[in-house]
């Protein structure tokens, strides 16, 4: 007989996120009323953040196979392999809502579990990134949330001792009521060192590690599946919160546990908990679990079952040990100073069994609990993507110069300085790039292999048609690796959406889920990894559809990295790619116009892929002496960014185009390289045989941009602009 120690009422089970559908499935599968304690372990299992009832369907048609991929979607982290018996563990999930709810806990605790899904695996951390976006700077709240949201990720990313190598930065008004913070981390493992999440074998020990149960974050995979309304402010009590120097201590000591031989499955304890590894556990290795939780290492009194089950208390792992090394497991444990105590055994009856205080509060089938929640086709109507706006419908500024100016210094094209320099980005001795280029490169110790890996989307883009909007997510992180000289291999996404419930929401979600495939395969970028989150949504208004991405690629040699600085005087400048006419969606548009309206640029696949391997080609062979992506604010912030990163200016030739257009155009498969002088000719040459057009445009020189015509730009006014306006609006001086 299962205790029940509250009644259950339609109120209650609609304030777990379930409905009526889903707990009429729920009396058929177990045959009976659910405990109050049962009710919460279905709430946690089959929520969204959890379950992905409404993105399941979807997920299954992206590509996830490649000849590098070891472990795809479905582990703690998607695995990669690298040479030399070694591998890349990475992967990339949100913290959106715990994040407007309490900026600094939500945000730290984000990077806390990303953490945690990499060391599951084996793999020690070298590297992390985050995707953040707020809302406008006028909002009355943005000030307070960035600030609490990148102390958050310095604070606990630091003291961990993980360097922070990049990542992406957005302001938007969509975002107003629902940031979003998207956490990314990589570390390395031998390939024959990789640790699974299945538990294997009847009757052996689960283990409980690390940090004690409280009551921070009970229900906060439930929370982060419902939309925000007016009473958020009651929702702070689901944030959890992080204590770094306990999972540096729980890092070692797994990884330390990890080659005594003791570990038969191990899982983090993330969303939902002790509920959701433990059924995760035993769900894939086809086994029951029972968990007795008055063995629980516990921080608060008079917890009750409900509270253990769904804490989301941080820096804990269970495992399935072998018996005979329990107690080898449990003196490394106690050397860390860390709490290790056996809260239960595998069984093989497929029943998850939970018992508080000698009753027994839950038992429930463990495969339809971890495997089986509902599974949703929900109804969707495909958007309308906006219409081609002809760039002759886009008038020029009256001063050119002026208007690179404001672009370069816009919240979305400034310097992200402010931000990266509170994250420590080089601990750890193998960073070979600060943050604020193509892409982060770490290198490989012990080798000269480096990983390259770039955190990308265009939210803009994907509103204005989500298809291409996924393709150019895809593309431009393909093409940041590539700008480095590395090779593409993987991908991690987080798809942050709204409310999948509402048919216009699921079409923007279906499209850029199409998009993203698309390019993944043309491309030969699989995903590996990822999360998904959606209602995020604030009193009925969505964010940006916003898939961000995270590619991961491998430089051979980490010495024939390319980097974007202007480099010496005499150097020739080359578009690769030519000239662009697109600027629908663009940053001057909406910097210098105050438009956000017409068409983002396509993503021609194949021509990315033709451009980019031209470009690897040149970076391999040492022709290039700088690199940089054509993207965000198009030709112009390329050089600008190029000019003030080198410190020399540029002669740029705009001959048979429009100034505005070619400046600020953002189309595709473009990027801007400088080579010795001399050499143009032949590169020029070699592209139209390789069918890449190449434009001469230019020859780097002086301490101006000048622009022809058009006028000039000294780099002290670019900086003044590009450096100026984070610091400004932190320190409360503009908006």
């Amino acid at each position: 007989m299962i205790s029940n120690d509250r009644p259950i009422t339609p109120e209650l089970i609609a304030a777990h996120g379930l409905k009526p559908d889903e707990y009429a499935k729920i009396l058929e599968l177990i045959g009976r009323e659910p405990s109050f304690t049962e009710l919460g372990i279905f709430s946690a299992m089959w929520n969204e953040h959890c379950s992905y009832k409404s993105s399941k369907k979807w997920l299954k048609t992206l590509p996830t196979t490649g000849e590098k991929v070891v472990i795809g979607p479905g582990e703690n982290a998607g695995v990669i392999d690298i040479g030399d018996g070694q591998v890349a563990v990475f992967k990339m999930e949100s913290h959106n809502h715990p994040s407007y709810i309490e900026p600094y806990q939500g945000a730290a605790t984000g990077v806390g579990g990303i953490l945690r899904d990499v060391f599951t695996m084996g793999a020690r951390p070298i590297a992390a990134m985050n995707a953040l976006r707020f809302g406008e700077p006028s909002h009355p709240k943005t000030r307070h949330v960035v600030a609490g949201v990148v102390a958050g990720v310095g604070g606990y990313g630091n003291s961990f001792g993980v360097p922070t190598v990049g990542g992406e930065v957005n302001f938007h008004r969509r975002y107003n009521g629902n940031c979003l913070v998207n956490a990314f981390a990589l570390g390395l493992a031998n390939r024959d060192g990789i640790f699974l999440s299945q538990a294997k074998g009847v009757g052996l020990p689960v283990v409980y590690l690390g940090a004690k149960t409280g009551r921070d974050g009970v229900g906060g995979a439930t929370m982060a599946s419902a939309e925000f309304d007016e009473q958020i402010e009651e929702k702070r009590p689901t944030v959890q919160v992080g204590d770094p120097f306990t999972e540096k201590r729980l890092l070692e000591a797994c990884l330390e546990l990890m080659a005594s031989g003791a570990v038969i499955a191990i899982q983090d304890m993330g969303a939902a908990g002790l509920t959701c590894s433990a059924v995760e556990m035993g769900a894939k290795g086809d086994l029951g679990i029972e968990l007795d939780l008055d063995a629980v290492p516990v921080r608060e009194e008079r917890m009750t079952a409900y509270e253990m089950m769904l804490s989301e208390s941080q820096e804990r792992m269970l495992m399935v040990l072998e018996p005979s090394l329990e107690h080898v497991a449990k003196a490394i444990f106690t050397k860390w100073e860390l709490d290790f105590a056996v809260v239960g055994r595998t069984t093989d009856d497929l029943r998850f069994r939970v018992k508080h205080q000698g009753v027994e509060v839950a038992n429930l089938p463990i495969k339809e609990l971890g495997d089986e929640a509902p599974e949703y086709d929900r109804p969707w109507v495909a958007p309308t993507p906006k219409p081609f706006l002809p760039a002759a419908d886009v008038p020029a500024p009256n001063d050119l110069p002026a208007a690179l100016a404001a672009v370069v210094g816009s919240p979305d094209g400034s310097s992200r300085r402010w931000v990266y320099e509170q994250y420590d980005t080089l601990v750890q001795g193998n960073s070979a790039t600060i943050p604020g280029g193509d892409a982060g490169v770490v290198r490989v110790e012990g080798t000269d292999k480096a990983l390259a890996m770039s955190a990308d989307v265009t939210p803009r883009y994907c509103d204005a048609d989500p298809f291409e909007g996924g393709k150019q997510a895809v593309a431009e992180a393909w093409r940041n690796i590539t700008a480095v000289g590395a090779d593409p291999i993987a991908v991690t996404d987080n798809l942050n959406f709204g409310n999948p419930e509402k048919p216009e929401v699921m079409g923007v979600f279906v499209r850029a889920i199409e998009g993203l495939g698309a390019a993944c395969r043309a491309l030969d970028f699989p995903i590996v990894s990822g999360n998904v989150s959606l209602y995020n949504e604030t009193n009925g208004q969505p964010i940006l559809p916003t898939p961000a991405i995270v590619g991961v690629g491998l430089l051979p040699d980490w010495r024939q990295m390319a980097t974007y600085g202007f480099k010496a005087a005499g150097d020739e400048i080359l578009l690769v790619g030519g000239h662009g006419d697109h600027l629908g969606q663009s940053l001057y548009l909406r910097e210098c116009l105050g438009r956000e309206d017409g068409a983002p640029p396509p993503v021609d696949l194949a021509v990315e892929k033709r451009n980019g391997d031209f470009i690897r080609g040149l970076i391999r062979a040492g022709r290039v002496t700088a690199c940089h992506d054509v993207s965000d604010g198009g030709l112009g912030t390329a050089l600008a960014e190029m000019a003030m990163k080198g410190g020399l200016g540029a002669d740029v030739v705009l001959d048979g185009v429009t100034p505005h257009v070619a400046l600020f155009a953002e189309d595709q498969a473009r990027y801007v390289v400088t080579v010795p002088a001399g050499t143009a000719a032949a590169i020029v040459a070699d592209a139209a045989a390789a069918g890449v057009p190449v434009v001469a445009i230019g020859t780097v020189g002086g301490d101006s941009l000048r622009l022809g015509a058009a006028g000039s730009i000294s780099i002290a006014a670019l900086r003044t602009a590009h450096e100026g306006w984070f610091p400004g609006f932190m320190g409360g001086e503009f908006v």
